[in-house]
């Protein structure tokens, strides 16, 4: 199974940016697809972010685009998320997850089969 462990939330001012870490480890080389969701209060899961694990192509939701970059560093099992021109809706819940199954494209993160605990992300006015 792989197990995900997200670090870097924290609480920043509209307009700061912020970067998330997630370490992946154990069986990492079965993993197609990894990505961020978040959940927001009272708000159902939201995919954010997501990259092939070969590398290359990339899926965002349209509130982050041009303000999130979504990268990964294979050779340290490491994915990243690196958020700027953060707004108050951006505060939520973010987990990193997996996916080692194909089904044609890495969009769909919220069925991705492998999720870690989350970190908190709080973006003040």
């Amino acid at each position: 199974q792989v197990q995900l462990v997200e670090s870097g939330g924290g609480s920043v001012q509209a307009g700061g940016s912020l970067r998330l870490s997630c370490a992946a480890s154990r069986y990492t080389h079965g993993i197609k697809c990894m990505g961020w969701f978040r959940q927001a209060p009272g708000k159902e899961h939201e995919g954010v972010a997501a990259i092939y694990a070969s590398g290359g192509s990339t899926y965002y939701t349209d509130s982050v685009k041009g303000r999130f970059t979504i990268s990964q560093d294979n050779a340290k099992n490491m994915l990243y998320l690196q958020m700027s021109s953060l707004k108050p809706e951006d505060t939520a819940v973010y987990y990193c997850a997996a996916k080692t199954f194909w089904n044609g494209d890495c969009g769909d993160i919220l069925s991705y089969n492998y999720q870690g605990r989350g970190t908190q992300v709080t973006v003040s006015s």
